[in-house]
């Protein structure tokens, strides 16, 4: 059967949306779906003007989401989590209905740059692409308890006759850093390495993962999707996520870290500490893994993540299990660590839970949990708001989160880049730096093509 080009789908849509009638009310939203043709997502989302703009993918190159506009929402603020409890088990829990709740969890938001983003903040697009391989559906959305059913119609509609036709990206022009500012900066950093480390300390707390802020001023501004999609063809093993408020704000990330995926009552997460740098040629590459594998300061970095995450899980599981022994995950620049947790969950445990269970990780936390969370409070010198946040959705038959790390907040001509390192008793402080540099090689190149 012959695939509909994503002109035909809008067109279809908007014929659907003509003729309804009012819903069945006992149906909080009304979801409308045309098969279609795939698309080029990027160049499509970034030939838009409405907003907020979402992008979404799966790690290894699965399934791949861009959205437009809000049917509905929920945007909460720092201290006001419940809110997103008494949400969630309103609108997320339906085992048969195939609305995703996209959004994310911040790991601080209690600054004012982080404002658009919140403490957490979830909705149900207007506009939806959903597609993988050459399968994609165009999917739009209705709050069939809207106060005025027929204006609802028009917002939708109007969604649709907005829609731009797909364009190029906008290309990676040249351009370069004028300013760079390290939060915590270099000697500061030594400095917390050196207290972590210390051995009373670290007796109590062994393992706290310290991150840096690393504030950019650009010559000219970079588009999210552009700089997105150019990270994605360099790190495709990763999770991509992009959240763009307006013209101006946007929050992008490409993780490595999946948080969880719960598929009906199976879960599977991870445990992914451990890093090294890629060699040069593929012998180099190869013997760095197996260092990596034999380096006795990161396979305990990586059992230290192990055994929390299974002990945070046993009390919501019938089984948890982990592969024994570590293998590699190759990134473009770095190599990590990793093991595969699988488990069943108990039939009366929800995704909420098991958020608020895993999230922050010792990834990027630390442990014990609430030890380092309080030395990373103290002492970081920022608030990281989205940064080590978990992104992602929530849905009745199936939810996927990242953990954001690898990640940029773009305002404007101005860029804030994070990263992270596991600091533990034999740390060495510019080791740890270095590997900070490492990780921000990738995006940091992309940058500085501008």
């Amino acid at each position: 059967m012959e695939k509909l080009s994503l002109t035909t789908a809008v067109g279809r849509l908007q014929t659907q949306l003509a003729q309804l009638a009012h819903p069945d009310a006992n149906s909080p939203f009304l979801q409308l779906v045309q098969s279609m043709e795939s698309t080029l997502l990027f160049p499509w989302l970034s030939a838009q003007q409405q907003w907020p703009q979402l992008y979404w993918r799966s790690r290894n190159q699965g399934e791949e989401v861009a959205a437009l506009g809000c049917c509905h929402k929920i945007h909460i603020e720092q201290g006001a989590q419940q809110q997103l409890q008494s949400f969630y088990r309103q609108h997320c829990c339906d085992k048969t209905s195939d609305l995703r709740w996209y959004g994310g969890v911040a790991f601080d938001a209690s600054q004012p740059q982080w404002r658009d983003f919140g403490a957490a903040h979830f909705m149900l697009p207007r506009l939806e692409i959903r597609q993988q391989d050459d399968e994609a559906k165009l999917i739009v959305h209705l709050n069939t308890q809207a106060e005025d059913w027929q204006y609802e119609i028009e917002q939708a509609q109007r969604c649709l006759q907005q829609l731009n036709p797909l364009k190029p990206l906008p290309r990676l022009t040249p351009g370069h850093i004028l300013s760079r500012t390290d939060t915590p900066n270099h000697p500061k950093w030594i400095d917390l390495v050196e207290q972590v480390t210390e051995p009373k300390f670290n007796a109590i707390t062994p393992k706290v993962v310290l991150s840096r802020q690393t504030e950019l001023k650009l010559n000219n501004t970079p588009h999210p999707w552009t700089v997105l999609h150019a990270w994605q063809l360099l790190n495709p093993n990763s999770y991509q996520y992009g959240f763009r408020v307006n013209e101006q704000r946007s929050f992008i990330s490409c993780s490595p870290e999946k948080l969880f995926i719960r598929e009906h009552g199976e879960l599977t997460t991870e445990a992914l500490a451990g890093t090294t740098i890629r060699g040069l040629t593929p012998e180099q590459d190869q013997q760095l893994a197996q260092e990596l594998l034999d380096d006795p300061k990161n396979q305990y970095e990586n059992q230290l993540v192990r055994i929390l995450i299974e002990r945070q899980l046993q009390p919501y599981c019938d089984y948890v299990g982990t592969d024994e022994a570590p293998s590699i995950l190759k990134l473009n620049h770095i190599q990590h660590l990793h093991r595969t947790i699988r488990a069943e969950i108990k039939a009366d445990v929800d995704d909420l839970q098991l958020l608020k269970t895993l999230h922050p990780t010792p990834a990027v936390g630390g442990l014990p949990r609430a030890n380092a969370m309080e030395f990373i409070g103290e002492h970081e010198g920022y608030v990281r708001g989205w940064y080590a946040g978990a992104c992602g959705y929530f849905n009745g038959k199936r939810s996927e989160f990242s953990v954001a790390i690898r990640s940029a907040l773009i305002n404007d001509d101005n860029v804030a880049l994070f990263a992270g390192a596991g600091i533990v008793g034999d740390s060495d402080p510019e080791s740890e730096w270095q590997e900070l540099e490492n990780k921000l090689a990738t995006i940091m190149g992309i940058l500085n093509s501008l």
